[in-house]
């Protein structure tokens, strides 16, 4: 099974969602569903960008690291730059 660190964006919010699935594209699904609670408000959301790892921690640590202050700047300047 392969696991996923997702980014997806509100671009009507400006706003970023980091997280990590078993299936990225079903869970952006469940959150325009309004079924995750903190991102309910920012609804529409798209998918902007997924890394595939072999191990749900490889892909928890990634998740981390695009959290941090680095990697929601990497976000902004590299895979936003052009929304």
């Amino acid at each position: 099974m392969s696991y996923f660190t997702y980014v997806i964006f509100s671009s009507k919010f400006d706003e970023i969602y980091i997280g990590h699935s078993n299936n990225a594209e079903k869970r952006v699904i469940e959150h325009n569903a309004g079924l995750s609670r903190s991102t309910k408000r920012y609804i529409p959301w798209e998918l902007v960008y997924k890394e595939e790892f072999t191990t749900r921690s490889a892909a928890m640590k990634r998740e981390k690291e695009l959290k941090s202050q680095k990697g929601r700047e990497y976000i902004r300047k590299v895979i936003l730059k052009n929304k």
